[in-house]
């Protein structure tokens, strides 16, 4: 893996293949979650939909990785989620749950998905806020893993969205126009505030909206261009395609 800094918001990762840059993705997971949970007796994770995180998933839920966690100090959450049912292929907790989390010794009562098929998404999104208020401290998650798509969003962060521009609120319902549908979402506040956030891009594909995205101002019209504070820098984990536009 080459780690370096990219500026003063923001680290890279890269791999020299997918196949390395998901072991190391797992084993960064693992080392945040055994961390947390030394400290300070549980780990909170937002977990994010995509092809990458599904992989890490399935992943973490064989040997030799599962037996290096106590899953029973595990908390699971989720970072955005479609107004579709559990059990639809489009949520991101069913997949999760189909990529190996369902296998794991996970506690059922620590496993909190969006229900944002719940009508009005609005009342549901404050739902889950207040879920995250009780249960979480003031540095919201220990690891918000979060991806990036072709237009630049993330989470459910999509470009000229209301959802942008809010900054009094953990979760909010966000009309998407692009893609005519609700999702709901964290806010740049709730993931400013944790303790560690992962970007993950693989594959050639990603290349240009990566290095869109990184080499972008600060206030560019990608939203994935505001993840990542001088205190609190984000990481980016790349293969070798992803990143193969950086310098």
């Amino acid at each position: 893996m080459l780690n370096r800094s990219f500026d003063e918001r923001r680290d890279l990762a890269i791999g020299k293949d997918s196949e390395e840059a998901i072991q190391y993705s797992v084993s960064h997971w693992i080392e945040t979650a055994q961390k947390a949970i030394k400290e300070r007796g549980k780990f909170h994770v937002a977990l994010s939909g995509g092809s990458t995180p599904n992989i890490i998933y399935q992943t973490l839920s064989k040997q030799p990785y599962a037996h290096q966690l106590d899953w029973s100090k595990i908390w699971l959450f989720w970072g955005d989620e479609r107004a579709v049912a559990p059990d639809d292929p489009e949520s991101n907790y069913h997949a999760a749950m189909q990529h190996g989390l369902s296998i794991l010794p996970l506690n059922p009562h620590q496993i909190f998905r969006m229900e944002a098929e719940k009508k009005p998404i609005e009342q549901a999104a404050e739902e889950y806020e207040a879920l995250l208020e009780k249960h979480l401290g003031k540095q919201y998650f220990d690891l918000v893993m979060l991806g990036v798509g072709e237009d630049g969003h993330t989470a459910s962060l999509f470009p000229n969205t209301k959802a942008l521009k809010v900054e009094d609120r953990l979760v909010v319902a966000n009309w998407v126009p692009q893609k005519d549908c609700w999702r709901m979402t964290l806010t740049y506040s709730c993931i400013r505030a944790s303790r560690a956030v992962v970007i993950y891009a693989h594959g050639p594909s990603k290349k240009e909206i990566v290095k869109q995205v990184l080499q972008a101002p600060y206030d560019s019209p990608f939203p994935s261009s505001k993840i990542g504070e001088a205190d609190r820098k984000a990481l980016w984990m790349l293969d070798a395609d992803a990143a193969s536009l950086l310098a």
